[in-house]
């Protein structure tokens, strides 16, 4: 999975749409920075605009977004409830997928460079990028907001990270962070009562409450003073309502560190709370905006521990799990493409060889076109192999007779998913990369320089279109590891599948070592064409040995199972 950030510019304007979607086009222009939510808020005079895809892009799409905010927002005619010291008032880059905090802190620190040197404007860092602890607060960095700039910019401890140290009237002033992923999450109860909901929402919260007896009067201690009682979650911010459109109360909250509270342990003790010490239920949650893949995942693997069922299923049950659990469907329908970010920001293109149905597939396969070819089917071979031991894993835990096995098993089949998943990329890996190669041959050879260009850029092209089968030749390999366990030790009506598997396993090694093979000629480096070469005999001749081990011991099992029948028959 490639890098995935998102980006959640606030610009000081929530009434006027043309204004609003000016800014937000300005960032959906940039290709590659996909808009998952547009949030405006009338009262506020402010809308949350969420961006995420490629660092890069993303970067570039928010830059021209706070470039067109400049344009069309003047802050010094600016009124609204929310606090704001600029035209895009914050800037936060989130790391969502493959992307370290320290990277985002850096694409902060790069935004802010630029953001004061092209646009002129002064720039505050703020949260993991704050270049001073106590900036570290927005708050704090924003104190006084835009009425107090005038004054600010003429204390010299007020100079911004980047930009100009002086008031611009139009624009006011922008604040670039870099922070962790916040999910704001509702629990819903049955129950009318809001009191109910906020004192749930006192015990929970990072912040905690005062102690107080049946009588709801303040508990003292032996000084008189009010019991403060710590909140049972880090990094939760929690209240309680009535919706009138609901008829029913609610916990709401923002997790602001999902990796240490999570949202699927606050539903769960909520739901254990609400029944012990409050006589409710809870109906179900809401996510509201969107939610990173790895925080349904968690869940969904989370209540199946729970209800003694083996983790080792493909992420979308996973997320299926997740959604039925938590009851994410109770007020409005949970659609994962448009709540995960992952999901969100997926090119959902039609021509994409896993999307398609085995007819399809094989139709395409069997056309005149070149791809997909035998890369993509190895790699499907591989996938195939990692989905049986997988499967036999499955079919194997929960079963009284084998629980001394459960433990073992589902880690075998957590990691089969793991590599099913790679393999299946593989098969749009490889045929995109034969079509770079196409693409690169295609280019101009007029002069010396362009046929230099061309030479350069076909064999990085080769160089790529090697790599891909040469990793579906590990891959595949690496599902012995899986397979050998599965055939010894799994469920023994599936000893069959595991031989299948191993079949699959050793078609897909030796059909992606061919594929590395015949690009090795259109590639000039010679000690890369090497380590390919010793790689993949190396890899190929391991891989007869593994099948060979496997099918003695499965024939071996399959004729056991023949002999302890007959035995039965007589």
């Amino acid at each position: 999975m490639s890098q995935i950030v998102e980006c959640v510019p606030n610009i000081s304007e929530g009434r006027d749409k043309a204004v609003i979607d000016a800014c937000v086009n300005a960032a959906a222009n940039v290709d590659g920075c996909t808009v998952l939510d547009v949030d405006p808020g009338a009262d506020t005079n402010r809308t949350v605009i969420t961006l995420a895809g490629d660092p890069e892009r993303v970067l570039e799409g928010a830059f021209q977004l706070i470039a067109k905010s400049k344009e069309l927002i003047d802050m010094s005619k600016h009124t609204g409830e929310h606090p704001r010291a600029g035209a895009t008032d914050v800037c936060p880059f989130v790391p969502v997928a493959n992307i370290t905090m320290d990277e985002c802190v850096e694409l902060a620190k790069r935004m802010g460079k630029r953001i004061g040197e092209e646009l002129e404007v002064p720039v505050y860092l703020y949260e993991f990028a704050a270049s001073k602890e106590e900036w570290r607060n927005l708050a704090v960095v924003r104190k006084g907001e835009y009425e107090a700039l005038p004054q600010k910019m003429q204390d010299p401890a007020w100079k911004p990270d980047f930009g100009p140290h002086k008031f611009i009237p139009k624009f006011g002033a922008i604040h670039v962070s870099a922070r962790k992923f916040l999910i704001a999450y509702n629990i819903n109860l049955n129950s009318r009562h809001a009191r109910i909901a906020k004192d749930i929402a006192l015990i929970i919260r990072e912040k905690g409450h005062l102690k107080r007896d049946k009588d709801r009067n303040f508990v003292l201690n032996e000084n008189g003073r009010r019991i403060k009682v710590p909140g049972l979650f880090e990094n939760c911010k929690a209240a309680g309502w009535y919706l009138e459109e609901w008829k029913q109360a609610q916990v709401t909250m923002n997790l602001t560190d999902p990796d240490v509270t999570a949202p699927h342990i606050v539903f769960d003790k909520v739901c254990e709370m609400g029944m012990t010490e409050f006589g409710v239920r809870m109906t179900g949650s809401e996510i509201v905006g969107l939610i990173p893949l790895k925080s349904m995942l968690d869940a969904g693997k989370y209540f199946l521990k729970k209800q003694g069922r083996s983790t080792a299923v493909h992420e979308r049950e996973l997320v299926r799990v997740a959604i039925e659990s938590m009851g994410l469907n109770d007020m409005t329908h949970f659609d994962p493409d448009k709540k995960i970010v992952e999901y969100a920001i997926q090119d959902k293109h039609s021509s994409d060889l896993v999307d398609m149905t085995i007819t399809d597939f094989n139709h395409e396969l069997a056309s005149e076109s070149p791809a997909p070819g035998g890369g993509s089917v190895a790699a499907l071979c591989g996938s195939l192999a990692a989905s049986l031991a997988a499967m036999v894993t499955n079919l194997t835990h929960g079963k009284p007779e084998y629980k001394a096995v459960w433990n073992e098993l589902e880690e075998v089949g957590v990691k089969g998913q793991e590599l099913k998943a790679k393999l299946l990329n593989a098969i749009d890996d490889d045929t995109n990369a034969f079509n770079a190669v196409m693409a690169a041959m295609r280019l101009p050879q007029k002069s010396e320089e362009e046929q230099r260009k061309r030479n350069d850029a076909l064999d990085e092209a080769n160089k790529a279109a090697t790599l891909i089968p040469y990793s579906v030749c590990e891959n595949s390999f690496a599902t012995y590891d899986l397979i050998d366990v599965v055939v010894d030790r799994g469920n023994p009506n599936s000893v069959s599948d595991g031989g299948v598997a191993a079949l699959c396993a050793n078609a897909a090694v030796h059909g992606a070592a061919l594929n590395v093979r015949i690009n090795l000629p259109g590639i000039i480096d010679e000690n890369f064409k090497q380590e390919m070469r010793e790689g993949v005999a190396r890899i190929t001749s391991e891989s007869e040995k593994r099948l060979a081990a496997v099918m003695e011991v499965v024939n071996q099992k399959l004729d056991e199972q023949r002999a302890s029948a007959s035995e039965d028959d007589d």
